[in-house]
């Protein structure tokens, strides 16, 4: 497991399991970091005891991870306005479209949409940690119970109430196709700047959170209700005049990249349902932008 190419293979999945666990790839590196620091600290007779290096790595990952999910909750009690995890261009390497067995599971490539990441940051730190080893990435409930510390029947019922969550939120969903037609529709109801044309394709309630993280102007509340939403959306322009509208890919489907004298100024994304976007996701925070620079 020494071998530099095996471990540097063996990164790549673990920063891919940590993005998905804790929602920024700054976090994830340093979880990963730290995953190799406490490998390295054992001596190599210790290293060599280990029947599975990479089973190991992963335990100790989620370990890594579990504590700072813990401590996460904390901290983002003083950042200013909503947080939002760290959306990802399709083509990232953090990104999978290889699916799972069984069927029903979370695909890699899924579990990466700002939907079901936002729905990931209300679980509990056991619960999310045990739903991304076993639903995303099939790791057993026994390596698992290791982990988080806790019986095999308890991470059984911390997963299941993951998923449970994660069911009840894609229930009603629209389609990829259905997703992208509405995403289309609504580049160009924004290009048009027609208040009505754009209240058309929001739901009544829709919600929009909008994260700045301090660095960026952003709305420091969520803004809720068609019409309140679409005026703060056509609102943007005004606000930053030149600011260029493209779509793009991500794992939720179309998406919006923002630029702004050539450089990315943000990242739009949205939940659809029946043919309305119901929730709006917009990063500007320039630490959650690096990605798409």
């Amino acid at each position: 497991m020494d071998d530099i190419d095996a471990l540097e293979a063996e990164r790549r999945n673990l920063l891919a399991l940590a993005y998905r666990m804790l929602g920024t790839v700054a976090d994830a590196e340093d979880a990963v970091q730290e995953t190799y620091v406490r490998w390295y600290r054992m001596s190599e007779e210790e290293r060599a005891e280990i029947i599975n290096p990479a089973a190991w790595l992963t335990r100790v990952a989620g370990r890594v991870c579990l504590d700072v999910l813990g401590s996460a909750r904390v901290r983002r009690e003083s950042y200013v306005g909503p947080w939002l995890p760290e959306p990802l261009p399709r083509s990232s390497p953090l990104v999978s479209s290889a699916p799972l067995d069984p069927l029903d599971r979370v695909t890699l490539d899924e579990s990466v949409s700002m939907a079901l990441l936002v729905v990931l940051e209300s679980l509990t730190p056991a619960e999310r940690v045990s739903f991304v080893l076993h639903d995303v990435f099939g790791v057993p409930f026994a390596e698992i119970a290791e982990t988080v510390g806790r019986s095999q029947d308890a991470v059984r019922q911390l997963a299941s109430q993951g998923r449970r969550r994660v069911r009840d939120r894609r229930a009603g969903r629209a389609t990829r196709e259905q997703h992208d037609a509405v995403a289309r529709a609504f580049l160009e109801a924004s290009a048009t700047g027609e208040l009505e044309r754009l209240i058309a394709l929001l739901d009544p309630d829709v919600v929009l959170r909008s994260d700045g993280g301090g660095k960026m102007s952003a709305a420091r509340r969520p803004v809720v209700g068609a019409d309140r939403v679409a005026r703060f959306l056509l609102g943007i322009p005004h606000l930053n005049p030149g600011i260029e509208l493209h779509p793009t890919e991500m794992a939720d489907g179309i998406a919006l990249l923002a630029t702004l004298n050539g450089r990315t100024d943000s990242v739009v994304s949205f939940v659809v349902a029946d043919d309305r976007i119901t929730e709006i996701f917009l990063v500007r925070n320039p630490d959650k932008l690096t990605q798409w620079q």
